[in-house]
């Protein structure tokens, strides 16, 4: 039996285990920088939320004889109806309401998007794609 000299490895993987180590710690690093990039966003889109929820837009049907005012967090703070409606037909003051309501649900949509469009843009987001708020 010849005498064992210095350490030979076994296996030629354990020539590459260096190569792998760094490729492992690169890795490491990158995954770091993705999870701080990924906390920056959340406290953004929290400050977002806020911000969103801030924000009020009128939606109007008839000319401006009713309007529904709401946040972009569609929280509707108010509803006014010219007093000339109220002696009118209930059903066409009904539809009145709904369409200044989805009026007002569209701008704040609309708004919304916009003010989110800024945090987003760099990000890989197929298009169409809504963010929840």
């Amino acid at each position: 039996m010849a005498p064992t000299t210095a350490h030979q490895p076994h296996d030629r993987r354990e020539q590459h285990f260096p190569a792998i180590r760094r490729s492992f710690m690169m890795m490491k690093g990158q995954l770091a920088g993705l999870m701080k990039q990924a906390q920056q966003m959340q406290e953004n889109m929290k400050k977002m939320q806020e911000q969103l929820a801030q924000i009020e837009i009128e939606g109007q049907s008839g000319a401006g004889l009713v309007k529904v005012t709401m946040t972009c967090k569609n929280e509707v703070r108010r509803v006014t109806i010219d007093p000339s409606l109220l002696a009118d037909d209930k059903d066409m003051l009904e539809d009145l309401v709904a369409a200044a309501f989805n009026d007002a649900v569209r701008k704040a949509e609309a708004t919304a998007q916009e003010r989110m469009s800024g945090m987003t843009a760099g990000l890989p987001l197929p298009p169409g794609f809504k963010l929840p708020f």
